[in-house]
């Protein structure tokens, strides 16, 4: 927002004949002028920074929603180590992210697979990132580490959390975000050697994020097994309700606020205007961001609400809430570049893939206490295609600047470059994650580090391995 270049010299020339002195004249001018475009630029770098700041919040708000969520949907005699567990994810994410993981993912200059700068933030703050930057991508980091934990929870011992959580948040998740999102990834819609032209539009992660989430939960849960009970000797489903519908729909509305930081927050900055003077630019696309989060996470809950009141014959509030939460995974890829209309449709196919994928799970026996691998891994695998199918070329343009005529959308006339890139982005996102943490939960199960005993299953985690229960009962 820097003011047009002031010239003493031009100036100078334009004072009359009776000027003393022209030329201090006009360099006291050209100095305020000067003062006044130091200050607007100034006012921008504050006010995009406080808004990045505030994003970083409202997502970091997001870990006490998985806590709450998680803590309902197990049950009662596994509440103290689900919570325990959602707070080391934060803590030990915090301290790998600053060693290696915000390096690996956004240190350049560097080649495509993986970043090399800024280790410990060293060099911090740069001319490409500030402080409030690694805050908010360490905020994302953390959230895929939540995810997973969801998809093995009651059953998996204490040690085995601390290190997949210390390698996907300081490893794994990185180099796919680096991939992604980093201006020199290989595959980043913002790098200069475009992904069959286009690179690829994931704007708030719903393949960098949700998808290794959930395919990290799910190589866990496979390894592990389902929990004891879980399904009878004659290979029927048995539901294992978690105890407390309250603390899930709790723990829902506060992912949802959180999802507010998550995706609109994902511009990093709110000050850019498209055109001068004109009443719309980037803060109008926030808005339109925060628009299609809310109508596709709102029309996958109805959906869900019908859909398993027709197939179970129950309205569920526990169903809703991770349909909603499908919703709000499915439209994160393309909120920034869809239009309203569309989002409606990416959330009602959002709850129809979750319904689908909880179907499957059940007859291939696969216990995921929070249907973190089928919503965070399916819902965000079709918010990916979901994207390459709608985005409109004009946010597109707008979004990711400086290539006019880039592939959009293919049922809105950008062609299939868009859709294969995005193809490529699952099938690499689903090779990497089972490449490193399947291997990694292997080896822990090999080790007996991962599973713990079925004496303590039976007992309860809270009991055996955390001192006592979460509530006291008289």
């Amino acid at each position: 927002m820097a003011l047009p270049a002031c010239s003493p010299e031009q100036l100078a020339g334009f004072f009359g004949k009776n000027t003393t002195d022209a030329a201090a004249a006009a360099n006291f001018i050209c100095d305020q002028f000067s003062a006044v475009s130091n200050k607007f630029s100034d006012t921008t770098f504050a006010v995009d920074s406080t808004y990045l700041l505030f994003s970083a919040y409202l997502v970091f708000s997001m870990q006490l929603g998985f806590a709450m969520l998680c803590a309902g949907s197990v049950r009662a005699k596994n509440t103290m180590n689900i919570m325990l567990t959602n707070v080391l994810d934060a803590a030990a994410g915090g301290l790998f992210y600053y060693l290696f993981g915000f390096a690996f993912a956004f240190g350049a200059p560097s080649n495509g697979f993986i970043g090399r700068h800024f280790f410990g933030l060293k060099d911090i703050p740069s001319p490409l990132f500030d402080y409030s930057y690694f805050l908010y991508q360490w905020a994302f980091a953390i959230a895929a580490a939540g995810i997973t934990s969801g998809s093995i929870a009651e059953r998996t011992q204490f040690v085995a959390y601390l290190i997949y959580s210390a390698f996907l948040t300081g490893f794994v998740y990185p180099v796919v975000s680096h991939w992604f999102w980093s201006a020199d990834g290989w595959a980043s819609a913002t790098n200069t050697d475009l992904l069959f032209g286009s690179g690829v539009i994931d704007f708030a992660g719903s393949g960098v994020v949700h998808m290794v989430g959930g395919i990290a939960g799910l190589w866990g849960g496979l390894i592990e097994g389902p929990r004891i009970g879980r399904f009878d000797h004659s290979g029927r489903s048995v539901a294992l309700r978690g105890h407390s519908a309250s603390l899930v729909v709790l723990g829902t509305f506060l992912l949802w606020f959180g999802w507010y930081g998550f995706n609109p927050g994902s511009f990093t900055k709110i000050l850019s205007p498209y055109g001068t003077g004109n009443y719309y630019g980037q803060w109008s696309a926030v808005g339109r961001t925060a628009v299609t989060t809310t109508l596709a996470g709102c029309t996958a809950a109805l959906t869900t609400l019908f859909g398993k009141r027709i197939l179970s014959g129950h309205w569920n509030v526990t169903d809703v809430c991770n349909g909603l939460l499908g919703g709000f995974a499915a439209i994160t890829a393309g909120c920034s570049v869809v239009e309203p209309w569309a989002a409606i449709i990416c959330g009602f196919m959002a709850a129809v893939v979750l319904i689908c994928c909880n179907k499957l799970a059940e007859k291939v026996k696969y216990d995921d206490p929070l249907e973190a691998a089928q919503l965070h891994g399916g819902c965000g695998a079709w918010g990916i295609i979901f994207t390459a199918l709608f985005a409109k070329e004009d946010y597109v343009n707008q979004v990711y600047p400086g290539k006019p005529g880039r592939p959009h959308g293919l049922f809105m006339g950008g062609g299939g470059k868009l859709l294969a890139a995005h193809v490529i982005q699952i099938l690499v996102i689903i090779g990497w994650v089972s490449a490193t943490m399947g291997p990694l939960f292997f080896v822990l199960h090999k080790l007996k580090l991962l599973r713990i005993s079925a004496e303590d299953e039976m007992a309860g985690m809270d009991m055996t391995r955390h001192g006592g229960f979460a509530y006291i009962y008289h």
